[in-house]
């Protein structure tokens, strides 16, 4: 009709439009972030017991260094996810990629442990920022139906990562010393930075949600969508039917009945990454201190990263066809279960290594569908928010927990007994899930919920 102004509801159009090349390439490239992060992540793991050997020191004095890292990782999470609320998804990616390239080379020449601790927690910082915002950028393009599958086949990238890292360290090591690990864990950041900057979309919801110029809004919306693109006419206007977010973002998790909902979704990150950093940092030199050779001892840390990414893809897809909550509560007891296979079979490799992989499977897998379930509880305006501060409350558990297994070790516990401890906040953590499965979401998520199933 002349004179009336056409308008196109993004949400919409993004529940509408197939999936294409379009949102491959921002899974692809989202996945290729989490990878880097994982290699990045995992790197101080595989070389602490070279580190220790090389420098004379007890491989428990480790304990501070894996916090470090991961207290970089809190801080991360904590400042750049909100600030990516204000300043956009991409912009704090790059940033993000950045620090944590930039530092992760710098650690190669680090020569005390005073430096390797400064190094390990500013290059923590760039990883903690990078995290919530590509679960909340893949959130962003992902349609109601496919978003927990992308969300986690995209953070598949990090214990993938994770697990390239367990392959290619030892040989590395062994050619070139523990050095050329942080030596391709910066170069390798810095150079997809620029991939990054030329083909990586800003978040199409928070572009709408932000006010930004309608031609760069219909440019990318003609990309998502290239079958209703014709439908894109000069002067379109383009709505996010969201709330919006004024004042302190932090606290709006705490607003419109998302209380107990945030709150217990903080205690399920903060118990299940205190076990998966517990495991992910210690496993390699517990087996080392069982006898086991080092290339051995590295590729169990693999093998658990490897049993995550088929966890994941195989959650993601449970939690888009069945209870979330139920597939993920029961996955976190699973690996209770299967932790104690991994403490009782450390001099047995038959029985140690398929231990290890199941682990992986309930522990990293379902952090990984905690992520995409995270993602699915908050609207556009506090997203990055409420995922980065969930998994900035679940840091502060994959600090202690590190630093708690060497407290343990230096206390005199054996290896065994160190990994037995990490069953009770594996249950601690399937508790809080089935808890959470008790309190109906937040009014606002049932209503985008009941939007987006139209």
């Amino acid at each position: 009709m002349p004179g009336q102004q056409h308008v196109i509801d993004v949400t919409a159009a993004i529940e509408r439009a197939r999936f294409g090349r379009f949102q491959f390439l921002i899974t692809a490239l989202c996945a290729l972030i989490a990878l880097l992060d994982g290699f990045d992540t995992q790197a101080i793991a595989y070389v602490a017991p070279v580190i220790a050997e090389q420098w004379g020191m007890n491989v428990a004095g480790f304990g501070p260094i894996f916090g470090a890292g991961l207290a970089g990782l809190t801080v991360g999470a904590f400042l750049l996810s909100p600030a990516a609320d204000r300043f956009g998804r991409k912009s704090i990616i790059l940033l993000s990629m950045l620090i944590f390239g930039v530092f992760s080379l710098v650690t190669a020449w680090a020569g005390t442990m005073n430096e390797l601790l400064l190094y390990r927690f500013l290059t923590g910082v760039g990883l903690g920022g990078a995290m919530p915002n590509i679960i909340a950028l893949t959130s962003e393009y992902a349609p109601a139906r496919l978003r927990a599958t992308l969300v986690t086949v995209m953070f598949c990238g990090f214990p993938f990562g994770s697990t390239i890292g367990g392959i290619i360290s030892a040989p590395l090591i062994g050619a070139f010393g523990w050095q050329s690990v942080f030596i391709v864990g910066g170069i390798a950041p810095l150079a997809v930075l620029l991939v990054l900057i030329a083909f990586l979309p800003e978040s199409l919801r928070y572009l709408v949600a932000s006010h930004a110029p309608r031609e760069r809004i219909a440019a990318i919306l003609r990309r998502l969508d290239p079958d209703n693109a014709a439908r894109i006419e000069a002067g379109t206007d383009f709505v996010l039917h969201e709330p919006k977010a004024a004042g302190f973002t932090v606290a709006k998790l705490f607003q419109d009945g998302r209380a107990r909902t945030t709150l217990l979704l903080w205690a399920a990150f903060f118990m299940n990454l205190l076990v998966m950093y517990f495991l992910v940092n210690w496993l390699p030199s517990l087996l080392r201190a069982s006898g086991m050779p080092i290339q051995t001892a590295i590729l169990s840390t693999a093998v658990l990263n490897l049993g995550g990414v088929v966890g994941a893809i195989t959650l993601g897809r449970m939690i888009d066809r069945m209870n979330p909550h139920l597939v993920l509560g029961t996955a976190y007891a699973a690996s209770a279960l299967f932790i104690v296979g991994v403490a009782f079979g450390a001099h047995d490799l038959w029985l140690l290594m398929p231990a290890i992989f199941l682990a992986g499977f309930g522990v990293v897998g379902a952090q990984i569908g905690m992520n995409a379930l995270a993602a699915g509880i908050y609207p556009t305006a506090i997203r990055s928010t409420g995922v980065g501060w969930a998994l900035g409350i679940g840091r502060i558990g994959s600090i202690i927990g590190p630093v708690a297994g060497g407290a343990l070790l230096g206390a005199g516990w054996t290896a065994q007994g160190v990994v037995l401890a990490a069953v009770v906040p594996a249950l601690l953590a399937s508790l809080a899930v089935f808890a959470l499965r008790r309190h109906p979401a937040p009014a606002g998520a049932l209503k985008a919920q009941a939007t987006l199933a139209h």
